[in-house]
């Protein structure tokens, strides 16, 4: 999900094609959330779900369980979506970006009024005038509508190439059919009736979001994403073979996330945190940047509607384990989530209940 201003933006794939040394004073992180080159010896937890056997079913929600309570975060493989499909997505984005004229590419801008298409800025500056001026990310991006259908409007999507807005919408349906197989097996490993979670998430709303980090000339000042835990239920992201997520664990270490080809990366989201009473905590990261190779992700969002109210799940709740958050209707926390910033994961934390 994306929220953008009506004001003029420059494309940051257009920055990084003048040739500037220096990146813009808007784009410089402060010292504090800069990002350190190191590669700890930890790696993200990759489960094998062998195409979903029902005879290996109990080694994979094990697997996930561990993920969940380490991580947040873990690779899938053997998901049964297929991996020309995932090739195919990534191919259309990197058509839209490396080979669409800037004018057409303008053709699709999102605005305030329509959040859907290309856009550079995740949030607008804040008007208050005690706010913090946000820095900006280092990244381009082209936000789809994919679910429910009422949203999908394949006419907002590229024409070029022509199997872009086929691939777009196969891959959203992919990526519903997987989500709702993943959170079955994260409601298991905790016990929760297999439909546990995605009951109390309702209908997704999906959005497809690709993402454009281009090179970069000071790499070691800037971020092509914040950091952040994502606001909805769950997202699968796939990487192109340019490292530059990661993921926090432990609170303190940041760990880059080795680009598997037909791997997903599955990141658990704010609702699951609060559905879960704390069992499982969604997973903050961002995104570095590269000084000499443009990067591309996928990230696929499966929000609830913003009329449902999110709160733990009763199974979980009892005398020696209380509820740990407020029940919050997620509109509510949508708004939240935009009008002050994500900063790593301070609007799941304004929801824990004093003890």
């Amino acid at each position: 999900m994306q929220q953008v201003s009506d004001e003029p933006i420059t494309r940051v794939q257009s920055l990084a094609q003048s040739g500037l040394s220096r990146v813009p004073p808007q784009y410089i992180q402060p010292p504090h959330t800069r990002p350190v080159r190191h590669t700890p010896p930890d790696t993200v937890p990759t489960v094998d779900l062998s195409a979903f056997d029902p005879t290996r079913r109990a080694s994979a929600v094990a697997s996930i369980a561990h993920a969940c309570r380490d991580w947040g975060a873990f690779h899938v493989t053997n998901h049964g979506v297929p991996p020309p499909l995932l090739a195919a997505v990534r191919r259309a984005g990197r058509a839209f970006f490396d080979r669409f004229p800037m004018p057409d590419k303008l053709r699709y801008a999102c605005t305030a009024a329509a959040s859907e298409g290309y856009g550079s800025k995740m949030l607008a500056p804040s008007s208050s005038s005690s706010a913090v001026t946000r820095v900006l990310d280092w990244r381009d991006y082209f936000d789809h509508h994919t679910l429910p259908l009422s949203r999908r409007n394949p006419k907002r999507w590229p024409e070029f190439p022509s199997d872009y807005r086929d691939t777009v919408a196969r891959y959203g349906d992919e990526m519903k059919a997987l989500a709702q197989k993943l959170l079955a097996l994260i409601s298991e490993s905790l016990g929760l009736r297999p439909s546990c979670i995605e009951d109390a998430v309702g209908e997704f709303y999906q959005n497809v979001t690709i993402s454009y980090y281009p090179p970069c000339p000071e790499p070691d000042l800037t971020l092509g994403l914040q950091s952040h835990s994502d606001m909805g239920a769950i997202t699968l992201l796939i990487q192109d073979d340019v490292e530059g997520l990661q993921v926090l664990k432990g609170g303190d270490e940041w760990v880059t996330v080795q680009p598997l080809s037909d791997a997903v990366l599955v990141l658990l989201a704010d609702q699951t945190e609060i559905i879960t009473n704390g069992k499982y905590r969604s997973c903050e990261h961002r995104a570095i940047t590269n000084p000499d190779r443009a990067r591309l992700s996928v990230a696929t969002f499966h929000d609830p509607a913003k009329t449902v109210k999110i709160s733990p799940a009763s199974e979980l709740i009892d005398e020696s384990s209380p509820a740990k958050y407020r029940d919050v209707v997620y509109g509510d926390y949508v708004l939240s989530w935009y009008t002050k910033g994500p900063e790593g994961k301070r609007n799941i934390d304004a929801l824990v209940l004093d003890s």
